[in-house]
């Protein structure tokens, strides 16, 4: 597929994954247009905690790309949302060849929160998907919509078998065969808000023959692709807190800042996993293979692999010498399942997926030394709860082994300010003991 000059719109591109995608595709030679309102940055400041990783401002990053790469991204600040002419008239400019839809909420501990953000997730997710179709059928252009969804409208169990990708072969009493979307079982408000946009892929896919490519990816682990490597104003956000935080991401940060691993109840939680920069790679696939105009929505299981939360924890515990702790589950699910997942249809495109090598794991620890000193350690331990009795056994087990955590939490500061006293001697073992006595006669 020649893509050099093609315009694509990549809503949501400041994100987590919007941003190292945004640049995945200029580089390949699309013409790309990030829409954002900036509302993930506004969470931050809400929840009083930032990236890890600090990310500079869209046109500070926009302008380096442009100027390394020779391509031009381009920035249009909207709230998809709530500014559907602002959308239909920037589709109609433009005149894309595609969208790609990342302008939604993204965590589900964020959208149980409280009630403020459930609706806000409702609001933003499903009023911003429904906005983007119907500009498309308004705008009359032939423009392939490509959406991140996930892999938890599935729910977290068996099919019979693999988990298909999208649509369920059944037959029914009368003995007639037939392929259904596959059922929803949401677990959150965040995972009930991207069932409801498959429903409505269906419909207007259906009604209005757009071309429409559902991915329902994993949990993403990573934070570094090769593009973003590329100079340090271009680097992506590092969520490590327990609403944005993904588990890997959190564990791995605990581990270089000395904290215990904080695995959710039993650990017995199966999911499915993808690295950031394979993110990238199955959007250009999804975009290089859309589907034909009256065709049915077109969906992609985006996972690597798939493991047991405790069995992640022990892998990391063993790499790093961390140790584990085991704490109330925050979330309304089971304490173990099994998930087993058809990726076929991207496999059959030539993708070969990275896996949890121990050199990424060691690249991405390595991220979160160099940076721990922007961590908030209030931030790491759960603060959304899927209801009242998980909320009550969380706070119980917080008060009953806040002790035990202060004191490693203690010990881990302690270690990481030895540290930079002894970068601060520079080998003056007199100059660092002067500083180590200062720092204990402090009042």
């Amino acid at each position: 597929m020649n893509t050099f000059g093609k315009t694509v719109l990549v809503l949501g591109g400041d994100g987590f994954c919007g941003w190292p995608t945004a640049l995945h595709l200029s580089d390949l030679g699309y013409s790309v247009v990030i829409v954002d309102n900036l509302s993930r940055r506004k969470i931050d400041i809400e929840l009083e905690c930032e990236s890890l990783t600090p990310i500079a401002a869209p046109s500070e990053r926009i302008a380096v790309w442009n100027a390394l790469s020779d391509r031009e991204i381009r920035f249009e600040f909207m709230d998809v949302a709530h500014e559907y002419w602002h959308l239909l008239e920037l589709i109609k400019r433009e005149q894309p060849c595609a969208i790609v839809h990342f302008a939604e909420q993204r965590a589900a501990p964020y959208s149980m929160k409280g009630s403020r953000q459930k609706r806000y997730t409702i609001d933003n997710n499903v009023n911003g998907t429904m906005s983007v179709l119907t500009a498309v059928v308004e705008s009359n252009l032939d423009i392939h919509v490509v959406h991140l969804g996930t892999m938890g409208v599935y729910g977290y169990g068996s099919s019979g078998g693999k988990i298909p990708e999208g649509y369920l072969d059944v037959v029914l009493p009368s003995g007639e065969r037939r392929s259904i979307l596959h059922p929803a079982y949401p677990g959150s408000v965040y995972h009930a808000s991207k069932c409801l946009d498959a429903l409505l892929f269906q419909f207007f896919a259906r009604n209005d023959g757009l071309r429409i490519t559902d991915l329902h990816q994993g949990v993403v682990w990573g934070t570094f692709t090769q593009n973003t490597m590329r100079h340090e104003l271009l680097m992506n956000r590092y969520d490590y807190d327990s609403d944005y935080g993904t588990v890997l991401n959190r564990f791995l940060m605990q581990a270089a800042c000395g904290l215990p691993l904080t695995v959710y109840g039993s650990g017995g939680q199966t999911r499915a996993f993808i690295h950031i920069s394979d993110t990238c790679k199955c959007i250009a696939l999804a975009l290089a293979n859309p589907p034909n105009r009256g065709d049915r929505v077109k969906i992609y299981n985006q996972v690597a692999e798939t493991h047991r939360v405790r069995d992640l924890a022990a892998l990391v515990a063993r790499k790093t010498g961390a140790s584990v702790h085991q704490i109330p589950n925050p979330r309304n699910e089971a304490s173990e399942n099994e998930l087993d997942v058809s990726n076929q249809n991207f496999r059959s495109l030539g993708w070969d997926p990275v896996t949890l090598e121990e050199s990424l794991l060691e690249e991405v620890v390595g991220v979160a030394e160099r940076y721990r000193h922007r961590i908030r350690r209030d931030k790491v331990m759960p603060s959304s709860f899927w209801n009242r009795e998980r909320e009550e056994a969380c706070r119980a087990n917080a008060t009953n082994s806040s002790d035990a955590l202060a004191e490693i939490s203690a010990a881990a500061s302690s270690e990481w300010r030895d540290e930079v006293l002894k970068q601060l001697a520079n080998g003056d073992d007199k100059k660092l003991e002067r500083m180590r006595s200062a720092l204990r006669d402090e009042p």
